[in-house]
């Protein structure tokens, strides 16, 4: 399942040149994932209240084009990869226009309390966590 969500660009989030800057991608990508799972109606709050975490392991982001103070950016969530224990999104942000300002491929891994890889609780694997790829 592939979801967008969609914010605007603050200017707290912008650098001297006025583009956002390269840091608040992550954030961006991070509000995203969220809205994703909350979407599809993950309970983020009862894995964790079970002792799991969801942990992203591996950030692998490319820089396309600058976002400025108040653009309509949407950024698109898709799983691609999904495993007992982890799985790959993959992330988009673009502009309203269609200009693509940055990808990512953003690796998790389920975890239990103590910090040890865990297969994800059958309870929590929700219709459209697993990648339709």
């Amino acid at each position: 399942m592939k979801h967008t969500a969609t914010l605007t660009v603050r200017s707290y989030e912008c650098d001297s040149y006025n583009h956002v800057n390269n840091a608040v991608y992550l954030n961006y990508l991070e509000y995203a994932r969220m809205e994703f799972l909350r979407a599809i109606n993950f309970d983020y709050e009862g894995i964790v209240a079970a002792g799991y975490y969801l942990y992203v392991t591996h950030i692998d982001i490319f820089y396309k084009a600058s976002a400025v103070l108040g653009d309509k950016l949407f950024i698109d969530v898709e799983p691609i990869k999904t495993k007992a224990m982890s799985g790959i999104f993959h992330q988009l942000v673009r502009k309203e226009d269609g200009t693509i300002c940055a990808t990512a491929e953003v690796s998790w891994a389920c975890v239990t309390k103590e910090g040890r890889p865990a297969p994800i609780p059958k309870e929590f694997m929700v219709e459209g966590m697993a990648a339709t790829k």
